[in-house]
């Protein structure tokens, strides 16, 4: 398993420092936010070793003893971290005197904190001049076959992160419930579980319990004896024997009605089910990963599902990213399925012009990534890459026009889709300021600003080419 992470964080910011705390120790971390520079050398003082130290540059008081205290405890800088606004530039000195690289703007966020625990700890220096950019190695793309399954592909922070994550998860048995939007991969996520996992050489099978009527999901999932109904002529193994020793991927969990998650529960619990019209229980052993893009507070809060068995699926839970959020990913999508699709076809394998990906680059692809091969498709067998542009464009500006209307009549019924687009257009817009205020801050230096931003240097660059910035 990973290793424990402690952070101390010195913070008057009482919903910073709760943010601080839940994100770490729901992962399993330890973290310890002080009030003052004083308590922190205290706490630096107590033989705890930290990992990580994090200064609130609002409270104002001079962190010099506070940094010289942590680099004393080995502490080493690219471990030092500061939280400050996006317009206050009182850090600076600071982070230029104790050679503090990680700066984080306030409003904190959760993938913040997510961020600054995966930065390996590292005393190798880290280049900062856009002269010497291109000598600057960047983390590389994780890219793994599944076979006929496809492939898993990882450039963006969070999904290298999901990736380390799988890996890890490789020797142990828990459940782990994936969550996400339609589209995302979550089914490509299961079976990269399964092809690291030691029980790779065993059966996969993959159900969607959403897809099956109720009256058939029992018989589909624990099998049934020979006359156990009409029609029954002979006994059939269910998902649970036939993944037996191997891994059972319930696709659509949270659409499963009451009834059957009852006795799913059942089977979580103790391993063992009866076929239907079987005198005797069968026992199993499967490694059992869930799937939904239901959102599961909600449903559980609806008494739609189960509070019991969902503690029971999310001993790890992973939540897959969607295309829009993860936009640096798009261009070695588009190239991989290109490669893929014509290999697949007998066509011819091509590039996609500068515009065309601009506007692939912009598009919010509600579909993610099962809408983004339907275009590569349609694009391998057409070859019209000016309708495609006109297409996409004109998308993108339906979707703005919808959220101007929204914003604007703010209707009583408004839809749970419509509200997603308000957030998401803010998130973007949020974005757009925070890259140009960091890029205004750093003198340009695009390297410096990613770190600021607590980004890869390959992200800066796909999305100051999304948001067309300029000097």
């Amino acid at each position: 398993m990973c290793s424990v992470v402690r952070l101390l964080a010195v913070s008057e910011d009482s919903r910073a420092c709760d943010l601080i705390k839940h994100s770490l120790e729901s992962e399993g971390h330890q973290a310890l936010c002080v009030s003052s520079v004083e308590e922190a050398i205290h706490a630096l003082s107590s033989g705890t070793d930290w990992n990580l130290l994090l200064y609130d540059a609002s409270i104002r008081q001079d962190p010099g003893a506070l940094f010289s205290r942590a680099l004393e405890q080995r502490i080493k800088t690219e471990s030092l971290c500061i939280l400050t606004d996006t317009r206050d530039m009182f850090w600076e000195k600071h982070a230029e005197q104790w050679n503090v690289r990680n700066v984080l703007m306030r409003p904190l966020q959760r993938q913040d904190m997510e961020k600054l625990i995966s930065i390996p700890v590292t005393s190798e220096e880290i280049l900062q001049s856009d002269s010497v950019e291109a000598t600057q190695e960047d983390e590389p793309c994780v890219l793994e076959e599944l076979g006929s399954c496809g492939f898993f592909l990882a450039a963006s922070p969070t999904m290298r992160r999901i990736y380390k994550e799988i890996r890890i998860l490789a020797s142990v048995d828990f459940p782990v419930l994936i969550l996400g939007e339609s589209g995302v991969g979550k089914e490509v996520v299961a079976r990269l579980l399964h092809k690291h996992h030691y029980r790779a050489k065993e059966n996969f099978f993959n159900i969607n319990t959403a897809a099956i009527p109720s009256e058939l999901l029992e018989s589909e999932l624990f099998g049934y004896e020979a006359g156990a109904f009409t029609g029954a002529l002979k006994a059939k193994l269910g998902k649970f024997e036939l993944a037996n020793k191997g891994t059972l991927l319930l696709d659509e969990i949270g659409e499963m009605n009451l009834q059957m998650q009852t006795k799913l529960l059942h089977v979580l619990q103790d391993g063992s089910f009866s076929r239907l019209g079987a005198q005797f229980s069968t026992r199993v052993d499967v490694h059992i990963l869930a799937a939904t893009n239901v959102n599961m507070e909600e449903a559980i809060a609806q008494k739609r599902f189960r509070e019991d068995l969902y503690y029971r699926l999310s001993t790890f839970t992973m939540t897959i990213p969607p295309l829009r959020e993860r936009r640096e990913e798009i261009p070695l999508l588009i190239k991989q399925m290109i490669l893929r699709g014509a290999a697949s076809t007998g066509l011819e394998p091509f590039s996609l012009r500068d515009k065309l990906m601009e506007a692939a680059l912009e598009y919010h692809w509600p579909g993610n990534l099962r809408e983004l091969r339907n275009f590569v498709h349609r694009l391998l067998v057409l070859g019209d890459q000016d309708a495609a542009y006109e297409g996409l464009r004109a998308k993108t500006r339906s979707k703005f026009a919808n959220t101007i209307q929204y914003t604007q009549s703010f209707p009583v019924a408004s839809s749970h889709s419509g509200m997603k687009s308000v957030v998401s257009d803010m998130k973007y817009e949020a974005e757009v300021r925070m890259i140009k205020e960091a890029l205004s801050a750093s003198g340009w230096n695009r390297r410096r600003a990613a770190n600021n931003l607590n980004i890869s240097y390959r992200s800066l660059l796909y999305k100051i080419q999304q948001h067309k910035i300029s000097a």
